[in-house]
């Protein structure tokens, strides 16, 4: 699975793909959700931007997004803190 909750919170599994042609969720591979982004590996800013695409997908601050593993790495854990809405990939009857 992709995903868990702890109590309100959301932890992701995130394969990140940066340099993508746009943002987007993609399909689960090796219980994992891709995630496309449009900015580049480089000083942190895919990170930085992945963190806004997350928090404007789940309606939360970015300040409500934290990355948990995986600073240099494409692979990622991330929390969402109470999110206010799921995209597609994330099923509400899983909760």
């Amino acid at each position: 699975m992709c995903y868990h909750w702890q109590g309100d919170d959301l932890v992701l599994e995130l394969r990140v793909q940066p340099k993508a042609s746009r943002d987007a969720f993609g399909e689960v591979l090796d219980g994992r959700l891709k995630v496309h982004i449009t900015a580049p590996p480089v000083d942190g800013k895919a990170n930085k931007h992945l963190i806004g695409f997350l928090a404007k997908s789940f309606k939360v601050a970015k300040s409500r997004v934290r990355l948990l593993k995986g600073e240099s790495s494409r692979n990622k854990r991330l929390c969402i803190e109470n999110p206010q809405r799921l995209p597609d990939p994330i099923k509400p009857a899983d909760r």
